[in-house]
């Protein structure tokens, strides 16, 4: 009798999600004693917590490693020259309009808002430990002006950012300053000599790789993880939260489809010289491959072979940037993150100022080179930008029973993103008589 093939990974979390769901509303409709659901809640949380947990420890070493990895690759202007800037420049610049799109789409519709007082109630106090302190962080949060921003996000000592980024009691830069080291230090390494630099790379790639492989393990717990959080939620407010988290995942799905087809459509027709329908004709098989991996990095050997024998673009180009796209160049997930993060952001009713938004743009735009290019690699990500507003980190736990979804279609506008701005590239470099150009590495 062959062996029966066990369900794929995203199979395996909606299969968590679905039990969780069904597991909550059977206990909380057929229990009247809630001692006793009282104690059922005890013995699953913890499953959900340990999840949670595997999350958390891996947000400071993928913040250091990716972000200073990916800067570093794009910051030496020695080795990549005028096509490295243009390609900052492109995917600062698209990365911004990709966030502007999903935050304006969360203020318009407002989907945290629609969550019942009950429910509100619960995830404060399932999630805030401590309620006066997060009121005054939350507070602290809107009335900080630029220059308290500015200033925060220089660190005085990395160590203390790094070790009290949880802190909720912390009022320096925490993780918003350990992005900003990693930054510094990304750019500084580029601009020493490779051969002094090497080990110090060597290391943050292999650390970058151990991160990665932790990840992993987290999404292997993914499932029960998923299945815990789910019951817990379901048991305590009843199943009006899966109304508020569809509304959530409709507006992500509506945003990145605008991105996909109205931003990059304008940048093809106006700036890369291309028609936008054969473009998305010829690198359907990219979007297909994306869409089922969700993961720019497993996708990249697929995106190089159309866009070379597809499209028609130089070699030494596609090779470039796609290859540094597939981490640094994340339009997608940046839009993501952003809707992501106001929406959490909604839930726990923090009304984030003008300035926190600015701030949750500027840190996106920043993820978006920091994010690993695999399933799950956005999520320690959120979690920075979460704390930095006054925000939980462990509501990240929410809306991760439907992430698959949505990382599936946000690596798809990844992907087709760097391949769009390779394309830009090539008909830039055209015009100055550079199209042939070989680049190193």
């Amino acid at each position: 009798m062959p062996k029966l093939k066990k369900p794929a990974l995203h199979t395996r979390i909606l299969l968590g999600m679905i039990i969780g769901i069904l597991a909550g509303v059977i206990v909380k409709q057929t229990i009247s004693d809630q001692e006793t659901i009282d104690t059922i809640v005890k013995w699953v949380e913890p499953i959900g917590q340990i999840f949670l947990r595997l999350i958390f420890m891996t947000v400071i070493p993928l913040i250091l490693s990716a972000l200073v990895l990916g800067i570093a690759e794009i910051g030496d202007l020695k080795r990549v020259g005028r096509i490295g800037l243009r390609l900052l420049a492109y995917s600062l610049i698209v990365s911004s309009i990709s966030v502007f799109i999903g935050i304006a789409m969360v203020n318009l519709f407002e989907p945290g808002n629609s969550l019942t007082p009950e429910t509100r109630d619960y995830l404060t106090q399932e999630f805030l430990d401590d309620s006066q302190t997060a009121a005054k962080n939350a507070a602290y949060a809107q009335e900080r002006t630029v220059g308290d921003v500015l200033t925060n996000i220089v660190p005085k000592n990395p160590l203390e950012d790094m070790t009290r980024a949880f802190d909720s009691t912390y009022m320096g830069g925490g993780l918003l300053a350990v992005m900003f080291f990693a930054l510094i230090f990304g750019i500084a390494m580029a601009s020493v000599d490779p051969v002094k630099t090497a080990p110090v790379k060597a290391f943050f790639e292999g650390l970058y790789e151990i991160v990665i492989k932790i990840i992993g393990y987290a999404m292997r717990l993914a499932p029960y993880g998923v299945a815990a959080l789910l019951f817990n939620l379901t048991v305590n407010v009843g199943a009006s939260f899966l109304l508020v988290l569809l509304k959530y995942v409709l507006i992500v799905l509506a945003a990145l489809a605008i991105h996909q087809f109205v931003t990059y459509s304008v940048i093809l027709k106006f700036f890369a010289g291309r028609s936008p329908l054969k473009f998305f004709n010829k690198t359907g098989e990219v979007m297909i491959t994306a869409f089922s991996t969700s993961s720019s990095n497993a996708t990249l050997p697929t995106a190089i072979a159309v866009s070379i024998e597809k499209l028609k673009i130089p070699k030494p180009i596609a090779n470039f940037v796609l290859t540094i796209g597939s981490t640094a160049n994340q339009n997608g997930t940046a839009l993501f993150e952003g809707i992501t993060v106001l929406f959490l952001a909604q839930c726990f009713n923090v009304d984030l100022s003008l300035t926190s938004q600015i701030t949750v743009v500027f840190l996106c735009i920043l993820a978006g080179i920091g994010t690993a290019g695999v399933p799950g690699g956005s999520l320690p990500v959120i979690v920075t930008i979460l704390v930095s507003i006054g925000v939980p980190g462990e509501a990240i736990g929410l809306i991760y029973g439907v992430d698959r979804i949505l990382d599936m279609s946000r690596t798809v506008l990844n992907v087709t993103g760097d391949i769009t701005a390779a394309a830009y590239i090539q008909k830039v470099e055209e015009k100055a008589g550079q199209g042939s150009l070989e680049l190193p590495g």
